[in-house]
């Protein structure tokens, strides 16, 4: 089965801006890839443990302009194709759209990480370009799934905002519904262990236990993530990228005076 993925994110820059972080690989290994090579019209490659089938570049550039790119690339053994816009929202922000063909939701290799992919190299580009830190990847050659962030609110906002069904449908972007107690629902999953202000595990069927564990440090939350008690020969990477562009998002929520969702589009929600 294969399929196609549209999502689209505002950045608070101008096009030109933006086609730089897209096409200058010092920019691109801070928010889409390990490696990067790039040399247009010609070629547009990027690899490494970030990138799903990454141990070496498999792109094909198809086009390149100002304001887009296209490239074939080839995701275990499959091709596919990946469309790059960006188009002016006013004088100072740009809709950036990525568009993949040939993703595919039951796949559970890379052909099933492309939507969390790109949700989560959106978000790093969105921060880069906008000159904020960007959340760590997804090391998708390892086991172990762990992340650290610092987030500028204090310890009991940030709880609070992990636990508040309202405010985790708000910043991850879809409904959760919380019981935000030990045994209580979070979305699929169960809560298993429950510390105000501290932290949080919840036990998701298939992907093992996710968690929260939060520090605090003059008004700002060290906000530490980890999953863990998943199959070793499977890890769930497809659900990781999923969190981490997540937190990318949780950190702008707390972060900026005026937040608002970078998803511009319903199809570009990454949930």
């Amino acid at each position: 089965m294969s399929d196609s993925i549209t999502m689209s994110v505002r950045a608070e820059g101008p096009p030109g801006v933006v086609h730089a972080a897209l096409t200058q690989p010092a920019a691109m290994v801070e928010w889409l890839s390990e490696f990067a090579d790039v040399e247009l019209p010609h070629h547009y490659r990027f690899w490494g443990r970030y990138v799903p089938d990454g141990e070496e570049p498999r792109q094909t550039l198809v086009a390149a302009t100002d304001t887009s790119l296209r490239f074939q690339w080839l995701i275990a053994d499959r091709p596919t194709t990946a469309t790059i816009e960006l188009k002016p929202l006013d004088d100072l922000a740009t809709a950036i759209t990525v568009t993949q063909e040939g993703f595919d939701a039951a796949d559970l290799g890379p052909l099933g990480q492309l939507q969390t992919f790109w949700a989560l190299a959106l978000a790093n580009l969105v921060d880069l370009v906008e000159e904020r830190d960007t959340t760590p990847r997804a090391d998708l050659t390892s086991t172990e799934l762990r992340a650290a962030v610092d987030i500028a609110a204090p310890t009991d906002a940030v709880f609070d905002s992990l636990i508040s069904s309202e405010k985790v449908s708000a910043w991850f972007g879809f409904p959760i519904e919380i019981e935000p107690r030990e045994g209580g629902r979070f979305g699929s999953g169960r809560i298993v262990e429950l510390d105000p202000d501290r932290g949080m595990s919840v036990d998701f069927p298939g992907t093992g236990i996710a968690t929260w564990t939060l520090e605090g440090s003059g008004g700002h939350t060290r906000l530490t993530i980890a999953q863990s008690g998943f199959d070793s020969n499977e890890p769930p990477y497809t659900s990781w990228m999923g969190v981490l562009s997540g937190i990318a998002e949780l950190r702008r929520f707390h972060e900026l005076t005026d937040w608002r969702p970078i998803w511009l589009a319903e199809e570009g929600n990454p949930a």
